[in-house]
């Protein structure tokens, strides 16, 4: 049984950053990742998620329990499993969400968590290639980067936007995030750059740094209520590791929750169903499970324009791999989706309620083989879904994947967000600008014109764009999992610092707002006495 000052439990998107902020403060920390180390091309590849996306080597490739909403279907939920976590198999965009979404959970009973607040790690954490200013980071550790060549499909999706009334917007992350344009990358000269990346590997020799790979997270072990350590299991057989100072879970907002039940907190109901002792009953553990849905629309372009048209010949193939080997640039660089939108579906929001992630290619679903004809994909997704589901363990194997039902659709504003949704991505491809590149919408065709069939469609396709959140909300309410500094309600020396912990969703891609989320923890755990 080995001791350290802090025992972090995964080494994802918030595990990497805690790891290097409490290493750099002097601390002893050991870093346990169930899965093994990124050593994959296919991880630092930005197209590669196209693969990593389905690899159980990196990835745990949950399904969601049949849900009601989707017509009983079960939706396919990837999650990282690797040094980096999903931040080495996520689409790579960099989007913090917007102020409100943060001024919202300050509201709502959580000091210290506005967006003037929490800004400063946003920018912390930040080395962008544009240089820092009063916004933006240029020295940190997480790399963010600009597509480099504009493309003359994205180009036209933009102008579209335009037309429909939605301004250009060069910086998604800046002064507002409304608007159409290129995304923002975490990449740098071509590679991807994760957590693991950027704020392991600088410090992944670092003699106060233990980090065990392909090590599976058991259960918290507890004196009375008070956290002392880890029980896991790796390749060798079972194993123990105690925290003088603390135990901090940085497992995701599937198993962080599934973790804490595991170990006696939470419902307890539940956790007498599966013969769990209990340690604090915890009702809300679990809970408030969001995601984004999105709904894919899928084109025929009418001119050779897109990458389909690249990886279709060998010859194409062949030209990708030398843009990226002489300047570091092209699809290999820069992943699949370049476009961005930010928009308002509905007639009564005053904010962006929906995002489209704009493809120059197209493919039965997200990371599969694409089409085999010109193509390109409008994804768009609501930014503040209402509906609410769950995590739940279904026996005491820590392996066995918990129950997962997001409950997708089950409210009338999700629905008609659905719908408008779909309407205004219709909408774009038949403007000005984007009219000349369409031959045909494959999906869902024209043959579905209803709002009633719109929803169908929404249901029988509709899937996650990878972003579950909320399962151990923060907040000063009694049910609340955790309080504002991110401590478990009901027992001493244990955090969770992922996104389970947001109250709710943030307006955009969720790891830049995980990223911020550990900078601000490892302060406030130096912090505590």
């Amino acid at each position: 049984m080995d001791e350290f000052d802090f025992v972090v439990v995964g080494a994802g998107s918030a595990g990497c950053v805690l790891a290097r902020r409490l290493v750099e403060a002097g601390k002893t920390v050991c870093l346990l990742e169930a899965g093994p180390e990124d050593r994959s091309l296919w991880i630092h590849l930005p197209i590669g998620y196209g693969k990593t996306m389905w690899d159980p080597r990196f990835n745990w490739r949950f399904e969601t329990d049949p849900d009601p909403g989707m017509k009983g279907r079960r939706i396919y939920w990837p999650r990282g499993k690797t040094l980096g976590g999903s931040s080495a198999i996520n689409g790579l965009i960099y989007i913090r969400g917007q102020r409100e979404d943060y001024d919202d959970w300050a509201a709502a009973g959580n000091p210290g968590w506005s967006f003037s607040e929490v800004l400063p790690y946003f920018v912390k954490s930040e080395n962008n290639d544009r240089g820092p200013d009063n916004l933006h980071g240029g020295s940190g550790p997480l790399c963010v980067s600009d597509i480099g060549a504009k493309d003359e499909l994205i180009e036209a999706l933009i102008a579209g936007a335009q037309e429909l009334g939605i301004p250009r917007n060069p910086d998604f992350n800046g002064a507002t995030q409304e608007g159409a344009g290129y995304y923002q990358l975490n990449t740098r000269r071509g590679l991807r750059c994760s957590t693991a990346v950027g704020y392991l590997r600088p410090i992944r020799r670092h003699p106060k740094l233990n980090v065990r790979t392909n090590a599976l997270a058991t259960r918290i072990l507890f004196e009375g209520r008070r956290a002392k350590g880890v029980a896991y299991r790796n390749r060798a057989g079972q194993g123990e590791v105690r925290a003088r100072r603390e135990v901090i879970l940085c497992a995701g907002a599937i198993q962080s929750p599934q973790l804490l039940q595991l170990s006696g907190v939470g419902p307890a109901g539940l956790l007498a169903e599966n013969g769990i002792q209990l340690v604090h009953a915890s009702r809300e553990v679990g809970e408030n499970l969001q995601d984004h849905l999105q709904f894919r629309l899928i084109y025929r372009c009418s001119k050779p324009v897109t990458t389909n048209d690249q990886l279709r010949s060998l010859m194409g193939r062949a030209r990708i791999g030398l843009q990226w080997l002489v300047s570091r640039s092209g699809p290999l660089a820069v992943g699949i989706n370049q476009g961005g939108i930010f928009a308002r579906a509905l007639p009564e929001s005053d904010r962006p309620d929906v995002q489209f992630h704009c493809a120059t290619l197209s493919a039965d679903m997200a990371g599969g083989k694409v089409h085999p004809f010109s193509g390109f994909t409008l994804s768009v997704c609501q930014l503040r879904p209402q509906s609410r589901g769950y995590v739940r363990v279904r026996s005491v194997d820590p392996a066995e994947p918990p129950a997962m039902q997001p409950h997708y659709l089950s409210t009338e504003l999700d629905r008609r967000t659905a719908v408008a949704a779909i309407k205004l991505a219709r909408a774009l491809s038949r403007t000005p600008s984007v009219r000349p590149y369409v031959a045909e919408e494959i999906k869902p065709g024209s043959a579905l014109r209803s709002d009633d069939e719109l929803l169908d469609f929404a249901r029988e396709t509709g899937a996650t764009i990878f972003h579950p959140s909320g399962t151990c909300r923060m907040g000063c309410d009694a049910s609340a999992v955790v309080d504002p500094r991110l401590r478990v309600n009901g027992v001493e020396r244990l955090r969770v610092v992922d996104a389970s912990i947001m109250p709710a969703l943030v307006s955009g891609n969720t790891n830049a707002g995980v990223v911020m989320i550990a900078e601000k923890a490892s302060d406030m755990i130096l912090e505590a006495r």
